[in-house]
């Protein structure tokens, strides 16, 4: 199998903290790969080791085969990225950031105008491409910024976090990218991102590999399907909790006015039934449905995802691909 993006027991140490503890992770061409973990566990770490931005201190890792600390230059002529704030220049034009980055990776003024009006259809931008982007809204940079990651038609694309979430035009953006051969590597704590997008999923946490799978395996992993329970009466929600998470075995939730639990047994749900009514708990609720990877990333990690924490120990720097890559870090 092909593998575009690999890491093999991959670690980085700032001073005491070891932000990647021995990782091994591979991404296959033309596939998304969702990389999720809380706040710290070192995914952007990771993404920045992969864009040749940081160096490892122990471990290897190839992005199309190539080393990022022996072959740099080559990595960085190949890949994209766009880090966890909007990189692009706030008194300049959407025309023109696009304009400047095109040039800066060598490309001749009209190919680079060219591509820069190509993008600015296809996210969406045309109306706006001659205003300042100061007058933007976040969203509107936050799909610049994913624009100025593709100007120079890169192969492999990293997607850090991005603060205000991919909206649904740009995420089939990026799966048209993926349909043509691209390959991208997304992380997020905006976990129904990672649910329609990723091809794959890798969980870390403390710097660690904790799981990995597709989407479909990771919940089937915690709990193939979960128990809703909602009183009728909302006082009784406490005593409904309890008596699911006895009958269940596992922890329950409330959830607003819903006790929910993951189901491992089918007989769980009879049993809950029997169980209210012989408690003369009338029920307003009771259904079965699939996990999600918010309960998948609960179960793993202990907590639920924080999309508006703060950034990772190293920071989030967007930094563009080829020529622009390769200045940022000479």
């Amino acid at each position: 199998m092909t593998y575009a993006i690999e890491a093999e027991g991959l670690v980085k140490r700032f001073r005491e903290t070891e932000a990647l503890a021995g990782v091994d992770l591979a991404a296959r061409q033309g596939s998304v790969l969702g990389l999720l973990g809380p706040n710290g566990a070192g995914k952007t770490t990771a993404v920045r080791i992969f864009a040749t931005l940081l160096r490892p201190d122990g471990g290897r890792a190839r992005v199309a085969g190539h080393d990022v600390v022996r072959e740099a230059g080559a990595v960085r002529a190949l890949v994209g990225l766009t880090g966890q704030y909007a990189a692009v220049d706030e008194n300049l034009t959407g025309t023109e950031n696009l304009l400047l980055i095109g040039r800066l990776l060598g490309l001749p003024r009209r190919e680079a105008k060219a591509r820069a009006r190509e993008l600015l259809e296809r996210f969406q931008l045309t109306d706006a491409a001659g205003r300042a982007v100061k007058t933007y809204s976040g969203g509107m940079r936050r799909r610049l910024d994913l624009a100025a990651s593709l100007v120079g038609r890169p192969s492999i694309l990293f997607l850090d976090e991005p603060t205000t979430g991919l909206d649904p035009h740009s995420r089939g953006e990026l799966r048209g990218l993926v349909a043509d051969g691209a390959t991208a590597l997304l992380t997020t704590q905006y976990l129904n991102e990672a649910d329609v997008l990723a091809d794959d999923i890798v969980v870390i946490d403390k710097g660690r590999v904790i799981a990995e799978g597709t989407p479909d395996q990771l919940k089937s992993q915690v709990g193939g399907q979960v128990l809703q329970v909602r009183p009728l009466v909302a006082r009784e929600l406490g005593r409904v909790h309890a008596l699911v998470a006895q009958a269940a075995g596992a922890r329950a939730q409330i959830e607003g006015g819903t006790v929910t639990a993951p189901v491992k047994d089918p007989e769980l749900m009879p049993a809950v039934v029997r169980t209210l009514d012989r408690e003369g708990i009338a029920v307003g609720e009771l259904a079965l449905r699939r996990s999600s990877l918010d309960e998948v990333f609960l179960a793993l990690t202990g907590h639920r995802a924080e999309p508006e924490g703060a950034p990772e120990e190293d920071g989030g720097a967007s930094v563009r691909q080829g020529t622009e890559l390769e200045k940022a870090v000479n």
